[in-house]
């Protein structure tokens, strides 16, 4: 994510993303998951790094889910970030199908799993650069917990998260049940994913993805 530089080549995000959203089909398709752990207030180390986790943020009560509707926008205040949403598939591996690379200001959400706002972890993926330039979801890790993502929907409704965790999560020992499993049950949870750490010329591919999570905690017209 750091290392964005124009001639680093086409196809980034494709290549570093898919090693780890391949777990998705596995995921939804043996989903006994059920809470990842008690709480997020506590640092994590090795393999699962928290990109930011203040031990001071106060954190509202979850609102209740609400019913299945479609998302158009997704709006992240902190990063200026504004993105249509388009709905995409699950490529022959397994992996998410992230937005065609001539769309990389959009944002690709899981149109096979939950709607954002209902109960369920929603999942929405995002390049983060491209061959010439950032892309939306380039500054993902510098969210923090307490910050707001708003997915309007196309019942009227925007659906407000809160942030209770970032993480980058490695290449190497990548855990679908962290990155995807609820935190809690019965709660309206969203990921926002992208790729991270460094990149691999030879390869490539990234070392790792950023995942950031958030629950549903208000609702507006």
């Amino acid at each position: 994510m750091s290392d964005h530089e124009g001639s680093a080549g086409h196809g980034r995000f494709l290549t570093g993303v898919a090693w780890a959203l391949v777990l998705v089909g596995l995921w939804l398709w043996g989903s006994e998951i059920t809470d990842v752990r008690g709480g997020v207030s506590e640092p994590t180390n090795g393999d699962v790094a928290a990109v930011g986790r203040p031990f001071a943020v106060e954190l509202p009560d979850a609102h209740e889910p609400l019913g299945a509707a479609r998302p158009q926008r997704v709006d992240i205040p902190s990063l200026k970030v504004r993105a249509p949403v388009i709905s995409r598939g699950l490529d022959p591996d397994g992996a998410i199908d992230p937005p065609p690379f001539e769309q990389a200001e959009s944002v690709g959400w899981y149109g096979g799993g939950t709607r954002p706002g209902a109960a369920g972890t929603s999942l929405l993926v995002g390049h983060v650069d491209t061959e010439t330039r950032p892309a939306v979801f380039y500054d993902l890790s510098a969210v923090r917990p307490g910050e707001k993502v708003r997915v309007t929907r196309d019942d009227g409704s925007v659906a407000e998260f809160t942030v209770d965790d970032v993480q980058v999560l490695s290449r190497d020992r990548f855990d679908a049940k962290k990155a995807y499993g609820p935190h809690e049950e019965g709660r309206a949870e969203l990921r926002l994913i992208t790729c991270g750490g460094s990149f691999d010329r030879a390869a490539k591919t990234y070392s790792a993805n950023v995942v950031v999570s958030a629950y549903l905690t208000g609702v507006g017209p």
